[in-house]
């Protein structure tokens, strides 16, 4: 388009189609939605579009990050409260303080890396889940869980829908939360 000159208007022909006809035209729907009389022409909301395009974004990840950065922060944390140095480790001196509040720092982390997410925030919730992670992993090495229990847990969810595993679990898990949120 030039500078300065204004975008140009539908066509006598294209204003006389339907707003619903001309807007089917610029997004074409999937074979399977494009024969639903119901969904024909239609265009998800603008707030959608937004956090679609915003949490859409292509990943890219460098070589050498992986998921085994976790093993390695357990080792790490491990080390850590072996030592038992709380002048010169954050690790040791929050496993120090006991469970409670290593559960405490875990939660929090969760709640802050909530609302950044929800605020759309993508920088800022990649720093949270980072944050979120350690206090996990440090929750993990209070309680003397090794990485390698929580991957065989995960593995054995592999392939079974989440209605499923939630309908396995013991009911004395939903009554000790006095929820029916996890049933």
């Amino acid at each position: 388009m030039a500078k300065g000159s204004k975008p140009s208007k539908p066509g006598k022909a294209e204003a006389a189609r339907p707003k619903k006809a001309r807007r089917a035209a610029a997004l074409p729907l999937p074979a399977p939605l494009a024969a639903s009389p119901d969904l024909a022409g239609a265009k998800p909301p603008k707030r959608v579009r937004r956090a679609e395009s915003r949490h859409l974004a292509p990943l890219e990840i460098a070589a050498g990050r992986d998921a085994a950065v976790l093993d390695r922060l357990w080792n790490t944390v491990e080390e850590r409260r072996l030592a038992g140095d709380a002048n010169a480790s954050h690790s040791a001196r929050l496993i120090a303080r006991g469970t409670a509040k290593v559960a405490q720092k875990l939660g929090e982390e969760a709640v802050e890396c909530v609302i950044e997410a929800t605020q759309g925030n993508r920088a800022e919730t990649i720093l949270e889940s980072a944050d979120l992670l350690y206090h996990l992993v440090v929750v993990w090495v209070d309680a003397g869980i090794q990485p390698g229990e929580v991957w065989a847990e995960l593995t054995r969810r592999e392939g079974i829908g989440g209605l499923v595993e939630k309908a396995s679990r013991p009911k004395g898990i939903v009554r000790a939360a006095r929820t029916t949120k996890l049933a």
